[in-house]
């Protein structure tokens, strides 16, 4: 059986490409989850791609990762500073977490500064535009492989 890593991503991530492309680009949510699939595809896994504007489904897809997935990599965007809830969903799963940011959120406002999320992931990665994703795919692949 294929291992699985959930991508989830939060508010406002569906507009990637169009939102502010001289902070986030103008690659797609779609360009990110082909981009990541194929990469995936080399190491030996397969990714799925959410996104969602409500905290309450990212907490619902944290749940299911809990039974049909290796990894998360989460951008979780601005609940990433706001959501308890999101990080207590996160301590409930037992594999891999990764943190992206599209942004170096520490060169933004200070209130971006703080990471709930953060306080689970086993890394964070930040500041590499939609590059991210990939880079978080090659670490997924490399504590995969160690587990």
């Amino acid at each position: 059986m294929t291992q699985r890593v959930s991508i989830l991503n939060g508010p406002n991530l569906n507009l990637l490409g169009q939102r502010q492309p001289e902070i986030y680009g103008y690659d797609t949510l779609q360009d990110v989850a082909r981009k990541c699939a194929d990469l995936a595809a080399l190491f030996g896994f397969e990714t799925t791609l959410e996104q969602s504007n409500y905290e309450g489904q990212l907490v619902d897809w944290v749940h299911e990762a809990r039974e049909n997935a290796a990894g998360i990599i989460i951008n979780p965007a601005a609940l990433t500073h706001t959501s308890v809830a999101l990080l207590d969903a996160l301590h409930t799963f037992e594999g891999p977490v990764l943190e992206v940011h599209i942004s170096n959120v520490h060169k933004r406002e200070s209130f971006r500064h703080h990471s709930y999320v953060s306080l689970r992931a086993d890394g964070v990665i930040a500041g590499f535009g939609v590059e991210g994703y990939e880079l978080a795919v090659r670490r997924m692949a490399t504590l995969l492989k160690s587990d």
